[in-house]
């Protein structure tokens, strides 16, 4: 903080925020002129500085001080300056200094010298700070003498002045080149983005504040940030927080409560005629892809108002189809068999266009690259290949690369690929790199899932846990997941929800689980099935909407209760409306079988 004590009331003393100098470098006054000049301006405390009985709230850690100058710098922020200075009247407390006035008002008259002199006498006690601020003022004054072509004049502040501090020797060399070649100047404001263009001195202020102790210059709209930190941290800390929609209440603390889990049945699919082995959801959250026991998979629609009907149900395989995998783009499909082939399918007329196989072998996952054009494939030999989508086979790795029952995953960038090696191992395999990384479990592994941002892996493990790993560094367990059951089948679990902070799992019991990522906390245990529940999948363009498959045949969708659902409904058109036109789906009334 620090400042000279004020005789004038607040009214008639300056003021000078960065939203109020945004129109400095045309010229135009804006603000008041302090009288006087930086002469004997030793900063000394604001009043009621460091008076630490002087202080507010139950808790007993907010000081008086700080928070009316908070506010007067957001009431002037806001563009209610009369308010803000009746403010600085009637607490006695100022929002700057005089000598931080006077400053500001230096620099907005382009007075490098005197703001240079007033740096010196404000008060700083790092002396490095007031070294780098002002090496700031002074190549402000630089590149304005450059751009009035006051070449001589320039020089002579850059080695007299600039150079004296010995700050950054480098960039002294990059400033002369703007007077030795001045074809440099361009290269180097572009570099520095400080050329006088580029750099008004209101942004020279906003550099100063960001250098100056915040006691001193207050950062804009500091009320503003806490406020959304505030609120952020209420959000992040409510366990149930699964809504699109932004509006937080200043008024009440925030608290979603279970109503925003989808845990209400709202519609029964019941078109397979065997065990539902696995599902996902396209990646726009339109269609739902479902494989099952009896050889078929099906691609279902989902409408604008959240029912989903049969699109297309795919024949063609000759054993029970293990696993299916969209398209970046999601227009195309694979399903591959149990120890068989990979099909590829058009989604808009469920034409089959191409079969991969490998003779005498089976293959037993698939999945695409990150550009739509190559898909890889595990092989019931342990080897991974890769095809071009035409069929031709571009690549493989041969070895322990996976198992005959396993899931494989591509990141994002196409960098990697991750399947089941040993029973008890994961393979992370670097085709750039052509590094191994494997992640160890103490327990047999039966499935895995990659998040969406490639930073986390989900592990299902023969001893009823799910691990969730950090694939960030040096992979590291972070949270372990218990309470359903499995005892004999593959079962599936995902991501899902609002950022993908929920955990749903399938389970023998024939309930469908949800945990709390963070927590690992149980929060619903889903009934509705009468057989094992085998796979689960979040529509991730709906936090709102569950799909789960199981041994009963049927596939559940879940979604939110009652009239949570029509708030529901209303939030995810307003997000699909700001969301650069996805389309995203509200949960609505059944329209297949009954719940």
């Amino acid at each position: 903080m620090g400042g000279l004590e004020d005789e004038e009331p607040a009214s008639k003393r300056m003021k000078v925020s960065l939203e109020k100098l945004k129109g400095l470098s045309n010229g135009s006054a804006v603000v008041e002129r302090l009288g006087g000049s930086s002469r004997d301006l030793m900063a000394r405390p604001l009043q009621s500085e460091g008076d630490s009985g002087d202080v507010i709230g139950t808790k007993g850690v907010i000081r008086r001080v700080e928070f009316v100058r908070i506010i007067a710098n957001a009431l002037y922020s806001l563009g209610y300056e009369k308010t803000g200075a009746y403010l600085e009247e009637e607490s006695g407390i100022p929002l700057y200094s005089p000598a931080v006035n006077v400053l500001m008002q230096q620099i907005h008259d382009g007075k490098w010298d005197e703001s240079v002199e007033t740096l010196q006498k404000i008060g700083l006690p790092d002396e490095h700070v007031v070294r780098s601020a002002s090496v700031l003022v002074l190549e402000q004054k630089f590149f304005e003498l450059v751009e009035r072509d006051e070449v001589t004049e320039a020089l002579r502040t850059l080695r007299t002045e600039i150079a004296p501090y010995h700050i950054n020797e480098h960039r002294i060399r990059e400033l002369s080149s703007c007077l030795v070649a001045p074809s440099m100047r361009a290269q180097v404001n572009s570099y520095s983005q400080q050329s006088a263009k580029a750099k008004a001195r209101t942004q020279l202020l906003e550099e100063l504040q960001k250098l100056l102790p915040a006691s001193l210059m207050i950062p804009e709209k500091r009320l503003e940030y806490l406020v959304e930190r505030a609120l952020l941290l209420q959000r992040d800390a409510c366990t149930f927080h699964n809504s699109l929609s932004n509006e937080m209440s200043l008024y009440t603390d925030h608290d979603c409560g279970k109503n925003q889990i989808p845990s209400q049945t709202l519609q029964v699919l019941q078109d397979h005629d065997d065990e539902v082995w696995f599902l996902q959801f396209s990646h726009h959250g339109k269609y739902l892809a479902s494989s099952s026991s009896d050889r078929s998979a099906i691609i279902w629609e989902v409408d604008l108002k959240g029912r989903l009907s049969l699109k297309h149900k795919l024949l063609g395989h000759e054993q029970p189809i293990s696993m299916v995998s969209w398209s970046p783009d999601d227009s195309q499909l694979l399903t591959c068999g149990v120890e068989e082939a990979v099909r590829r399918w058009e989604v808009a007329t469920g034409e089959c266009l191409h079969v991969y196989e490998k003779a005498g072998l089976g293959l037993v996952s698939c999945g695409w690259f990150p550009d739509g054009k190559h898909i890889l494939a595990g092989v019931n030999d342990k080897s991974i290949c890769m095809w071009e989508l035409d069929g031709n086979e571009l690549e493989g790795w041969k070895g322990q690369r996976t198992l005959k029952i396993s899931d494989l995953e591509i990141t994002n960038d196409g960098k990697k690929i991750i399947s089941i090696c040993r029973e008890t191992a994961i393979l992370l395999l670097d085709r750039e790199l052509l590094i191994d990384k494997l992640i160890e479990e103490d327990q047999t592994i039966t499935s895995f899932q990659l998040s969406r941002d490639n930073k986390f892996l989900l592990v299902n493990l023969m001893n009823q846990e799910i691990h969730l790993w950090s694939l960030e560094g040096e992979a590291e367990l972070v949270t372990t997941y218990t309470g359903h059951k499995r005892t004999r089948f593959v079962i599936r679990s995902c991501f899902g929800g609002l950022n993908q902070a929920f955990i749903a799992s399938g389970s023998e019991d024939s309930l469908v689980y949800i945990w709390h990522r963070g927590t690992g906390e149980v929060i619903e245990a889903l009934e509705g099935h009468s057989g094992s529940v085998n796979c689960v999948s979040w529509n991730p363009a709906n936090p709102h909407m569950l799909a789960s498959g199981s041994d009963d045949r049927t596939i559940r969708i879940w979604g939110l209760r009652g009239v949570d659902a029509v708030k529901c409904k209303n939030n995810i058109e307003q997000y699909s409306n700001s969301n650069g036109g996805i389309l995203h789906y509200s949960n609505g009334n059944g329209n297949g079988g009954t719940c």
